[in-house]
């Protein structure tokens, strides 16, 4: 069973009007939450894939706004990025420009990711910067973009919040 964050009308008003950043990043926090804060095997059966693909782009955003494609793939979200549909699911909410990219960058992870998962010194860390350079391109590109693409999250998330939030009448206390 799908699980929805509970809001009624007046607090779900409130998180759509935040600022674009702000709502999502609530919305994935909440959408956590309901999962006990940690996106696993298990705990993906209970979320939709609207809200799976949230957290994706959420985890995504935050990785390559920090370290880039190759700070992703070394900690470990390589597969949860590229060996699943979130290319697919992202042009699904109108987000082609990334999906391409996404699909761009894929190509890469799979020629390389075997030198990028292993455990290694914070030197050698960074050194594979400089080893895998080609991956500077994706990284500057996504951080030029990614006011585009939150935006375009958000107006997603904004016009489908019943794939997120269950509303409820705080009234009667029934489930809408």
């Amino acid at each position: 069973m799908t699980k929805r964050i509970q809001l009624d009308r007046k607090e779900c008003d409130r998180l759509t009007s935040l600022d674009d950043q702000k709502l999502l990043s609530e919305l994935t926090e909440r959408t956590l939450d309901l999962v006990g804060g940690a996106l696993t095997a298990e705990t993906m059966g209970h979320l939709s894939a609207d809200q799976i693909t949230l957290i994706a782009y959420y985890m995504m955003r935050g990785e390559v706004l920090e370290g880039g494609f190759i700070q992703l793939i070394h900690n470990g979200y390589g597969p949860f990025i590229f060996e699943n549909p979130l290319a697919k699911a992202l042009n699904q909410w109108g987000l082609r420009d990334l999906r391409n990219k996404l699909y761009d960058v894929r190509r890469l992870y799979e020629k390389t990711k075997d030198g990028l998962t292993g455990d290694c010194s914070d030197s050698e860390f960074m050194a594979l910067y400089e080893k895998y350079e080609r991956y500077d391109d994706y990284d500057d590109d996504f951080v030029e973009c990614e006011p585009e693409y939150t935006s375009q999250i958000a107006s997603y998330l904004r016009e489908h919040i019943n794939n997120f939030v269950l509303l409820t009448d705080t009234d009667a206390g029934d489930k809408q």
